[in-house]
Parts: structure tokens; C-alpha cells; sequence
């Protein structure tokens, strides 16, 4: 159980370094265009759902730390 949880919290942890590349290149990639336009441009929604979607990955390292640190315990 031990090892599948290890196996588990190193693909998170790859999955929240892969959305976290992502965003940054996203983000390297704005434009003067999408800073002046008009409400949220393509570029800074898909930014927010990257964010949020790394944010999700994040909470669920730290419940899979803490399950692996509970079965340490007992």
C-alpha cells in the first residue's frame, strides 16, 4: 500500500511540475494585446484554469503526504 502511495505522490508531483511549466509558458507568452484588450483575453483564461488546475493537484499531494504519514504512524 505503502509503495502505491509513493508511486501515486511522485506522479502528482511530476503532474503539478508539468501544469506549473505549462502555466509559465503560457504566461511568458502574453501579449501587449492581451493586456489592453478588452475583458479577459483566451490567454489569460486558459492562465486562471492552469492555476486552478494546479491548485487542485497541490491539495491532493498533501492528502496523499498525509495518508502515507498515517500509515507510518499505526
Amino acid at each position: 500500500m505503502k509503495l502505491f502511495l509513493a508511486f501515486v505522490l511522485l506522479a502528482l508531483v511530476i503532474s503539478v511540475g508539468v501544469v506549473l511549466i505549462c502555466g509559465l509558458v503560457n504566461m511568458a507568452g502574453t501579449t501587449t494585446a492581451d493586456l489592453e484588450g478588452e475583458g479577459p483575453s483566451q490567454r489569460a483564461l486558459k492562465s486562471n484554469k492552469l492555476m486552478m488546475q494546479r491548485i487542485l493537484l497541490q491539495g491532493v499531494a498533501i492528502f496523499v503526504i498525509f495518508v502515507i504519514l498515517a500509515t507510518m504512524q499505526g
